[in-house]
């Protein structure tokens, strides 16, 4: 029995949220969404156009706008974006709406992981890893704090880490008393 409505997965890019997530959902029988994914498709934009247009600034205001409609729901896999916990607001509507797991993933392995991709506007640089570092060096601290799990995503693949992620995370259930539901 789940004592919680949702399962949040948090980390940073290149970690897996949004393919553990897919696993995680159809393991639950839960609904994924992925807030990256939810955000174009409410602007009918990209992500990288949003941060062209409207810069990081703009693009974490209607991140922020969404993960509070979306983390109000209840019964749902979300993934988050890496830098929706930046916001304290963010980190609150998280901590009180659902069980939160960090996926730590380190610099080399996202390095492996981002490698061909060019979607990202953070990542828009020609130092890669110096920006991640500085990003792990300013979030990492974030998700720790916030996690009610703490799950390294390393070198297996993602249905191993779900299948994974899944026990750890059932194990805790089943040692959470549930809350009484408020009338």
């Amino acid at each position: 029995m789940n004592p919680s409505p949702n399962l949040f997965l948090i980390g940073p890019m290149g970690a897996g949220k949004s393919s553990i997530g897919r696993r995680l959902a159809r393991h639950f029988g839960m609904p994924c969404i992925d807030l990256d994914a939810a955000i174009e498709e409410h602007t009918g934009v990209s992500v990288a156009t949003i941060f062209e247009i409207e810069g990081e600034q703009g693009f974490r205001r209607r991140e922020s706008d969404l993960l509070a409609e979306l983390s109000a729901r209840r019964g749902v896999v979300l993934a988050t974006g890496g830098g929706a916990v930046l916001a304290a607001a963010n980190r609150c509507m998280l901590r009180e709406r659902g069980f939160v797991v960090w996926l730590a993933t380190g610099v080399d392995q996202q390095m492996l992981r981002l490698e061909r991709d060019r979607k990202r506007p953070l990542l828009d640089t020609p130092d890669r890893r110096g920006r991640l570092e500085v990003l792990a060096r300013e979030r990492d601290p974030l998700y720790r704090d916030l996690a009610d799990l703490a799950v390294e995503s390393g070198g297996e693949s993602c249905e191993a880490s779900a299948v994974r992620i899944a026990g750890m995370v059932e194990r805790h259930w089943q040692r959470t008393p549930l809350a009484p539901e408020s009338a």
